[in-house]
């Protein structure tokens, strides 16, 4: 099994990555495979609604995105990490989670998700709700821990000396390598992720 991590921030071993590793470590520990990609070094854009993804099949924009989207086919579970930038998640970030929501959505599907934010002091609540947007609309389950996933620090150091947050990005790997290794009996016992209803769209015009 293999869960894949998004380093949404600027810096590929900053506060985000310390926060993140931590997390790989005990999921690692578990026997889960981890992976940590780094998404948040180039501008990513937003989606631009061209629809192109549904005739090519991925992104027609390219980048990091393209390349997560062949990474997610082989993932279990996914671990969404961003700094938290003026109360938001990066805008690298936002960027990456629309492109690639609409271009391998359907690879997101029914994985377990998990998320964790990094902040010097105040933003955290706001950013993760952004985060969490992403996992409500492809029926993953959210993991948690015993506090809401975030670390504090301006430096990877100060990060590590964080002893709270890093008890709880801990105690969400552990949940999450318990949630793998629970789908994984059940797939083995025939229990399947249900089939949802086919889509209903309506508008508040009428």
């Amino acid at each position: 099994m293999k869960v894949l991590m998004f380093n949404g921030s600027p810096k590929a071993k900053g506060c985000t990555y310390t926060a993140l590793e931590e997390m790989a470590k005990v999921l690692n520990e578990e026997g889960i495979e981890t992976e940590i990609m780094h998404v948040g070094a180039h501008p990513q854009g937003s989606c631009m609604g061209c629809g192109g993804c549904s005739k090519t099949g991925e992104c027609v924009y390219g980048g990091e995105v393209v390349e997560a989207a062949k990474k997610l086919k082989e993932a279990d579970g996914v671990v969404f990490g961003s700094p938290v930038h003026y109360a938001s998640i990066s805008g690298n970030m936002m960027g990456f989670l629309h492109r690639l929501s609409w271009s391998a959505g359907k690879d997101l599907k029914y994985k377990p998700a998990a998320m964790v934010v990094s902040a010097r002091r105040a933003g955290t609540t706001s950013a993760l709700d952004e985060i969490a947007k992403i996992p409500e609309f492809f029926h993953m389950p959210l993991i948690n821990g015993n506090y809401w996933p975030m670390v504090h620090g301006s430096t990877p150091d100060d990060v590590r000396k964080d002893e709270e947050g890093l008890q709880i990005v801990r105690n969400i790997g552990r949940n999450m390598a318990w949630i793998l290794k629970c789908i994984q009996v059940g797939k083995e016992n025939g229990i399947e992720h249900p089939q949802p209803e086919d889509p209903v769209k309506t508008n508040f015009i009428r």
